[in-house]
């Protein structure tokens, strides 16, 4: 849009420059005009051809990287899947096949941010149990809570930097400290929906055991753990929301 602009304030320039022309009357001004028309679009020309060049680059650059990440994630999925078929896992009828799924998850645990950080956290859990459906619920909930763990780890090093940044008293101090090392079970219910990335299943005796992988956006996890670590700290202390949002804002 902004070099869609510049092209047509450009040309406006240009035609203008032309309507002069015409009217002067004095060929040294016909000669100056002459070369200011050709200036003038030599560097508008130059100007789009850059632009151009730098934006082919780019998507060059992208769609370089997204192939390397799939490469990778072939490549990592085709081992694991091997593995877990040899140990007789199986999915679920009606499930993409296990070697597509074990992919997709490598794939999410590849791709990162625009400052090189994982863009998705990923979590593993795993359960048996009497059904197939129970052994499912189980292990997601597992899963949740070992991704509620990763956050929590993530938001210990943030809030403990934040507190020095802050020059929080040695008891407001403590008090965030227990509240964010208390708050995994806090975070992992407060998480909502979440990607799924694979389930896996096998069968012992009666029982049936389960393996689920699920993602979760990075940005999206470290706020839902900071408002639940807010919430908490609202109603187990008595530090001003002030002092709350300059500890939190990270």
């Amino acid at each position: 849009m902004l070099l869609t602009n510049f092209f047509i304030t450009v040309t406006s320039i240009g035609h203008n420059l032309e309507r002069q022309l015409l009217l002067s009357n004095y060929d040294k001004n016909i000669i100056i005009m002459k070369n200011s028309i050709s200036i003038l679009y030599l560097w508008m020309f130059l100007i789009l051809a850059g632009a151009g060049v730098s934006c082919s680059a780019s998507k060059d650059a992208s769609k370089t990287a997204r192939k390397e990440i799939k490469k990778k994630a072939v490549r990592e999925a085709r081992k694991e899947a091997r593995r877990y078929k040899r140990q007789d896992w199986y999915v679920a009828p009606g499930a993409l096949p296990m070697d597509k799924q074990v992919e997709r998850a490598w794939e999410k645990q590849y791709l990162q941010d625009e400052n090189g950080y994982p863009l998705y956290l990923v979590a593993t859990g795993n359960s048996v149990a009497e059904t197939q459906a129970a052994a499912k619920l189980q292990s997601m909930e597992l899963a949740k809570l070992e991704l509620a763990g990763l956050v929590q780890t993530n938001i210990a090093a943030l809030i403990e930097n934040s507190i020095a940044n802050n020059q929080l008293n040695a008891e407001d101090a403590a008090s965030v400290t227990k509240t964010v090392a208390a708050s995994k079970n806090v975070i992992a219910q407060e998480i909502g929906r979440v990607d799924v990335l694979f389930e896996i299943y096998r069968r012992h005796d009666m029982n049936t055991e389960s393996t689920v992988r699920i993602g979760y956006r990075t940005d999206m996890a470290m706020e839902t753990a900071k408002k639940a670590i807010r919430k908490q700290l609202e109603d187990e202390t008595d530090i001003l929301h002030e002092k709350l949002d300059r500890l939190l804002n990270f």
